[in-house]
């Protein structure tokens, strides 16, 4: 067992294998507005884990409650949600605005995610500026991004070598 793993978010307990419990430990937390809890419980509902019917919709409403609060992670999901259009209408600029307001507050897959958006639009500067940030912190799909950057000639092998060290 990784540290942390299959433990409760919350209060560290273990979780108990029985989906209702865990289910009322969440709801018990969203009762009191935890911004972790309501994403959470929007992340159950998007995978109908925990029980619970898979709604799109009603993971979108609790993450946009949830990134409110403050959720940065909510954020993210909210982003991933834009871009693919699952329990919303596909928005790819909405995308972006909830990925760049995660990415400033250090979220990484948001940052990687940019990267690859400004990459589809053939802004290769700003994509690998974005992608290194991630590399930087810990991304491994941001590293091979900029790779394959550098082998199509659209990132420098400095900028590569920046990459690995940083991820590193």
């Amino acid at each position: 067992e990784r540290r942390g793993m299959l433990k409760c978010p919350f209060c560290r307990t273990p979780l108990s294998g029985n989906d209702a419990k865990n289910l009322a430990m969440v709801r018990a937390r969203v009762k009191k507005k935890d911004p972790v809890a309501i994403n959470c419980l929007g992340e159950n509902y998007g995978h109908g884990t925990l029980g619970l019917r898979k709604d799109i919709r009603k993971a979108v409403e609790l993450w946009t409650e949830a990134a409110e609060l403050g959720s940065i992670r909510a954020l993210y999901n909210l982003g991933v949600s834009h871009l693919h259009g699952c329990g919303v209408q596909g928005d790819n600029k909405k995308a972006v605005e909830f990925f760049e307001r995660a990415a400033v507050q250090g979220h990484i897959e948001s940052r990687h995610n940019l990267g690859c958006i400004e990459g589809r639009k053939g802004n290769h500067d700003r994509a690998v500026r974005h992608l290194l940030i991630s590399a930087m912190m810990g991304e491994k799909k941001s590293v091979d991004a900029i790779k394959i950057s550098f082998m199509r000639g659209l990132a420098t092998k400095d900028q590569y070598a920046e990459a690995l060290k940083g991820y590193q």
